[in-house]
């Protein structure tokens, strides 16, 4: 009997995702033409409700063509199901003969593989193929969307650097980044030297304090007259609280449905606001909040991300054919290869950034944090130094 598998997408939508959909697809059907291939709309939503799409169907070219397009096609959802959510995704299964569910996602996607592989008891190959901008899947060197995010980030803030040059000023840029650092840290990938900005990087991984955030700038604004910092959403206070909950008052805080406060919002650079206007009266700053830009930005589609997304998808039909596991990318010093990791090492859990890529008493990015950002995001642009 011919393989029928289901597809779902989960999460923060990406740049590539749709490349790992559509290696699953075209991998599938090569594999077997006569393999059903079903989409899932809205993540497991669609599978536990039967709103599914017959991706086997799609003519080769039209497939191509959504692979190519940001964001999650098939629809995502931000449901975390527990034990008897995944009873009834078990069921949307089985009701269509699935013999593979494949979920493209990050840790909470993986969480949900791990407890739908015991539930389906070898039944169903529960497989998760890697997707986060955030850098944060342990067992992966890194993950399948954070490249393009990167390079958005690092172009966005070459251009900021270089506007602040003409009119110097501080410049503060608040990234995507709950629990992790990396794509923060990816907005030092394309500096010109080391005069350019940004000159200061807060990160989740390292408790933020006020008075030395403004000692820092004051310092950096004494050498370079202007100050360039980028600023994880996610960074923290010393009481280990996000650091909106720690300067945004409770009522005017917003949680999602999970309890988690928001953080993509303009809270914490309302607040970021009124420590520069308070603590450094009188100069010219300005405070962006990036928001979902990095996350899909269609102009900044990176071919090697794009390329390791597609891999990610076609590897997943063979962990699916191993009986599941969780799909990850790692570095074996020449190249990046996925392979196949049991589901129990990646469910739930998070990869901070190692400690050694910031420098140890400075907010900056280390040489090894530097070597690690140059492999993945090589320079796409060569600008002139100003004069100024």
């Amino acid at each position: 009997m011919a393989p029928t598998y289901v597809i779902a997408q989960g999460g923060g939508p990406t740049a590539v995702i749709n490349q790992t959909l559509a290696g699953i697809v075209a991998e599938a059907k090569r594999r077997d033409p006569k393999a059903r291939v079903l989409g899932a709309l809205h993540g497991v939503r669609g599978v536990r409700d039967g709103h599914l799409v017959d991706l086997g169907a799609l003519p080769e070219a039209e497939l191509m063509r959504i692979a190519a397009t940001p964001s999650a096609a098939l629809g995502s959802t931000r449901d975390k199901p527990d034990a008897a959510y995944c009873e009834e995704i078990l069921k949307g299964l089985r009701k269509v003969g699935a013999t593979a569910f494949v979920y493209i996602g990050g840790n909470d996607t993986a969480g949900t593989q791990a407890i739908l592989n015991e539930a389906a008891a070898g039944s169903i190959a529960c497989v998760h193929a890697p997707k986060t901008i955030d850098n944060d899947l342990v067992e992966n060197d890194h993950t399948p969307g954070f490249i393009s995010a990167g390079e958005f980030v690092a172009s966005a803030f070459l251009s900021v650097d270089l506007d602040f040059r003409a009119l110097p000023g501080i410049y503060v840029g608040i990234v995507m980044g709950r629990h992790a650092g990396f794509l923060t840290a990816a907005s030092t990938a394309w500096r010109m030297d080391d005069e350019s900005g940004p000159h200061l990087v807060y990160v989740p991984e390292r408790p933020f304090e006020r008075e030395r955030f403004v000692e820092d700038v004051r310092l950096v604004m004494a050498r370079h007259r202007r100050c360039i910092v980028a600023m994880s959403e996610g960074v923290t206070g010393p009481t280990g609280r996000s650091l909106v909950e720690e300067l945004v008052p409770p009522e005017l805080q917003e949680r999602d449905a999970h309890g988690n406060v928001r953080l993509s919002g303009t809270d914490l650079g309302q607040a970021i606001e009124r420590i520069l206007a308070e603590d450094l009266k009188g100069k010219r700053a300005r405070v962006d909040t990036f928001g979902y830009l990095p996350r899909g930005a269609i102009s900044m589609v990176s071919e090697a991300d794009a390329r390791e997304a597609h891999a990610c998808g076609v590897f997943a039909v063979e962990a699916a054919a191993r009986g599941g596991g969780s799909v990850a990318l790692q570095f074996d010093g020449r190249e990046t290869r996925p392979v196949l990791v049991a589901l129990d090492k990646v469910a739930g859990k998070t990869r901070h950034m190692p400690a050694d890529f910031l420098m140890p008493h400075e907010n900056r990015v280390s040489a090894a944090g530097t070597a690690y950002l140059e492999r993945l995001l090589p320079r796409r642009f060569a600008p002139a130094k100003p004069f100024v």
